[in-house]
């Protein structure tokens, strides 16, 4: 079994502290660019929604953080398309979640 040498030792060393750093700088640009996304995301929210229907859709995401995450995009979508009403009220954004969850498929089991 050969041995390795230190001059080799502290060259692994170094690659991986290399490694290690480019990683980290890569996830802290990662995290900078959602962090500037989800800026960007809220900013259109409050210019497309009314304080209160901003606050439903807050209370919502406590609750089915994914579904509010992708009904936050398609609002924005139909607003820059012109087909939402800016801004958007509670009373509309009610009605929005009333026909969406109509549109869930509803399963139901029965016992024989």
């Amino acid at each position: 079994m050969s041995e390795v040498s230190d001059e080799e030792l502290e060259e692994l060393r170094r690659r991986k502290l290399s490694a290690l750093q480019k990683q980290m700088t890569d996830e802290q640009r990662s995290a900078q660019m959602e962090q500037r996304l989800e800026q960007q995301k809220d900013s259109l929210l409050r210019s497309i929604l009314s304080t209160e229907a901003r606050q439903r859709l807050t209370n919502l995401k406590m609750i089915k953080p994914e579904f509010t995450e992708q009904l936050e995009l398609q609002l924005i979508q139909l607003a820059q398309q012109g087909k939402l009403p800016i801004p958007l009220g509670d009373e509309q954004l009610k009605k929005i979640l009333v026909q969406l969850q109509s549109r869930k498929r509803q399963t139901t089991i029965r016992r024989k």
